[in-house]
């Protein structure tokens, strides 16, 4: 009995030793099931090296695997698309999961299909999100909207917008190329703290960026040649900041849209400041800020803040009668200060809305005031459609509910003349003296330094726009010697504001005795 009982345990120990082993292998496959990828992130690839692996064909199907096994497997974050290689799709790709990252190589393209016929509904995007997700990042590859393989499909009309997100929180998208599309590069809609940035947009069908109903939304240091529509646009949303953004227009038979468009209907529009913009050569004005439909209170519309952007060779669509540098109409004590205007058509700011529309844009309020303050206004120029009565500094179209308050301006050489309906006490007429018109640079001409990208350099003249600003405006960020007073123009109240006086320590070069110099400056004196 003892040897039988031995054989019968070791007989036990084997079969044990079998288990053992199939559980061993068995965990191995799983585990090799789910590593399939090092540092938390999966990587797709057309050259054979990624987890998922596609052939330039319906190459949706393994990145939505791809986005699937994060959803799946939460310790993983990232999808990584690896470049350089064109991921053509012909289906949407669905984030899937929250905290996801999806990115990829400045040489991964995600390009649609030709006639991709995703016409059966409109808000069919090229990359959506499936289910109740938040905190999503889309960064870093390009997104080719392949507009001339789908010509059959109209633009701005919601069909293969690049990005579409709707009622998510945290979304970041940056370092992203989208271009030659149908519609909108991010379109947002009921979302929450919206960052956009560092990202180049070329003539897509839409807008920009579209935020609808959403809640703390920024975009900064974007580069936006617009086609169809706006490059920077949010309706009903708030809590809003653009800046540092560059912005300008490339022809289109169905151009005409302004540069930054803030829209309300309803909803509450409090606090938007659109600051440090470089916006010209629209098609539309460089900014349209309207307030339209019932009646509303004025803590609902009011206090939007445009500050320190510089507009030139804004409103050049010959089609339209609403361009210019800032048409505004239905907010409450807007601030327009410390902006350049410089070659804008129609007029720099004018109350006025679109007439003729599908929807009418009249508000239905009064009261309406804008304050425009520190401002430089020159060389503006008559509208190319029905230019009579245009080409003024500011003009107010509804004098019956808006009105216009002017403080400390400076305006030079304007086609027609100064003001239309309004009127100032305290505005300058002269030369502002910019540093290099011609190419743009409106840093003021100062005896005391002017800052040229570089160091602080001395002229011989300086600008009467100098320590002219309105009296009760901040200066405390401007340099010493400041005057204690505001710069009137795009850089009062910054450290790049010119000097006031002599700059301290500098003796200009034309009293500087040097052997070399003292022929030239008695030639210099006297010849001129």
């Amino acid at each position: 009995m003892g040897e039988k009982s031995w054989i019968c345990r070791w007989g036990n120990i084997k079969k044990l030793r079998v288990y053992i082993i199939i559980l061993f292998f068995l965990t191995l496959t799983e585990t090799a099931s789910i590593s399939i990828a090092s540092g938390m992130t999966v990587y797709v690839a057309g050259d054979g090296s990624g987890d998922f692996n596609c052939d330039g064909k319906a190459d949706d199907v393994q990145i939505n695997q791809a986005l699937k096994f994060l959803a799946e497997n939460p310790d993983y974050t990232t999808v990584y698309l690896k470049g350089p290689f064109t991921y053509t799709i012909d289906n949407t790709i669905y984030i899937q999961s929250s905290n996801t990252v999806l990115e990829g190589d400045s040489d991964a393209v995600v390009k649609l299909v030709d006639h991709a016929g995703w016409t059966n509904s409109p808000m069919i995007p090229l990359i959506g999100s499936k289910g109740p997700v938040n905190n999503l990042t889309v960064r870093g590859f390009e997104i080719d909207g392949n507009h001339n393989g789908n010509t059959e499909t109209p633009k701005g009309k919601g069909y293969y917008n690049c990005i579409y997100f709707g009622q998510v929180k945290n979304i970041t998208v940056c370092n992203m190329y989208m271009h030659d599309g149908h519609g909108d590069g991010l379109r947002i809609h009921y979302g929450e703290n919206i960052q956009f940035y560092n990202n180049t947009i070329s003539l897509l069908g839409h807008d920009g960026l579209y935020a609808i109903e959403s809640q703390n939304v920024e975009a900064w240091n974007n580069t936006i040649t617009c086609r169809t529509n706006s490059g920077l646009r949010v309706w009903n949303s708030n809590h809003v900041k653009f800046h540092d953004n560059f912005i300008d227009s490339s022809y289109d038979k169905d151009a005409g849209g302004p540069g930054i468009q803030i829209q309300k209907s309803s909803a509450v529009m409090d606090d938007i400041e659109v600051y440090n913009n470089t916006i010209h050569n629209t098609f539309g004005p460089g900014l349209w800020l309207i307030g339209y439909g019932s009646s509303y209170s004025r803590e609902e519309a009011q206090n939007v803040h445009i500050h320190h952007n510089i507009f030139y060779s804004t409103g050049t669509n010959p089609s339209i009668d609403w361009v210019g540098g800032i048409v505004t109409s239905g907010f409450y004590d807007t601030l327009i200060e410390n902006n350049v205007f410089d070659g804008v058509y129609h007029a720099a700011v004018i109350h006025m809305y679109p007439e003729g529309k599908s929807t009418d844009l009249s508000p239905a309020g009064t009261g309406y005031t804008t304050i425009i303050r520190n401002n430089i206004i020159v060389n503006t120029l008559k509208r190319k459609k029905d230019p009579r009565g245009t080409g003024y500094c500011v003009i107010n179209y509804l004098p019956g509910t808006h009105t216009f308050v002017l403080q400390n301006n400076c305006l030079f050489n304007n086609e027609a003349g100064d003001y239309i309906n309004t009127e100032s006490k305290s505005d300058i007429y002269a030369n502002p003296l910019f540093a290099d018109p011609k190419n743009h640079d409106y840093h003021l001409r100062s005896t005391g330094g002017r800052w040229n990208g570089k160091s602080w350099i001395k002229d011989r003249i300086s600008s009467p726009c100098i320590d002219a600003g309105y009296s009760s405006s901040d200066y405390s960020n401007e340099p010493e010697d400041n005057g204690k007073r505001i710069n009137i123009g795009r850089y009062g109240n910054t450290e790049e504001a010119s000097k006031s006086g002599i700059m301290p320590g500098y003796v200009a070069w034309w009293h500087q005795v040097v052997p070399s110099r003292a022929l030239m400056r008695i030639f210099f004196f006297n010849i001129f």
